[in-house]
């Protein structure tokens, strides 16, 4: 069987939105290098995505836990399970959780017990193990989540804005303006206010697996499993 060729930049952005576990800031350094040698992203892109590592060197692994909290975990306009973005927790968000599955497993990705498909750490795992098309087209239909994430990042002054910047990029298309706009029209919740995020989170979650709670993905051994050569640099415009 032909071994399968890793994209080391989309395992390297996994990381970065996987919850801060131990080892993580053991990888920074070949994060680093690994991003700034891929010729698809942008200057300013490496430079911001620099910054967020900066950051996650400086900060002690507590600190950063918290922070990744406030963010993903406390905040629904902020999740990382993609469908609840533009499914919430209706039925159609499981149906469309059972089809991205059935993608997995026919490409031999296996999930584990606690992950859900639509969580973004584990959509980039998987597309680093697809063809470049396959990545482009998959980041493209959600270009524009991804955007609005983005924008609400940027608005709350996280560095973690970056690895959305640096997606669409990747991407390659620009977000459809029609569908960004009813996403950002939605009002962020205020992560301090407990009771409205109590009654945001009252109502039935879909069920998905064994345990559905994938907020806090550990970093799976990213440096025993990364295929180390960079893409190619990409040609200059």
């Amino acid at each position: 069987m032909k071994p399968i060729r890793l994209d080391p930049t989309l395992k390297a952005l996994s990381v970065l939105l996987s919850y801060p576990a131990e080892g993580l800031k053991e990888a920074l350094p070949d994060i680093r290098d690994i991003l700034a040698a891929d010729g698809r992203l942008t200057r300013r892109a490496k430079a911001e995505l620099g910054e967020l590592i900066d950051h996650i060197e400086a900060e002690d692994l507590w600190d950063l836990q918290a922070e990744y909290v406030e963010l993903f975990d406390r905040s629904r306009s902020l999740s990382l399970n993609l469908f609840e973005h533009v499914h919430g927790e209706s039925r159609e968000r499981g149906g469309a959780m059972v089809e991205l599955l059935e993608i997995y497993r026919r490409a031999g990705f296996d999930l584990a017990a606690t992950e859900l498909p639509d969580h973004l750490p584990v959509l980039l795992e998987y597309l680093a193990t697809r063809p470049a098309r396959e990545m482009r087209e998959m980041l493209g239909d959600a270009s524009h989540i991804l955007e609005a994430l983005r924008q609400r990042l940027e608005r709350r002054s996280s560095r973690h804005a970056a690895v959305f910047a640096a997606l669409v990029d990747l991407a390659g298309s620009k977000p459809s303006a029609k569908a960004l706009e009813p996403l950002l029209a939605i009002p962020d919740e205020d992560p301090n206010d407990l009771a409205a995020i109590d009654a945001a989170w009252e109502e039935t979650e879909v069920v998905f697996g064994p345990d559905p709670s994938a907020g806090c993905p550990e970093v799976r051994e990213m440096l025993a499993r990364i295929d180390m050569a960079p893409p190619a640099p990409a040609k200059p415009h």
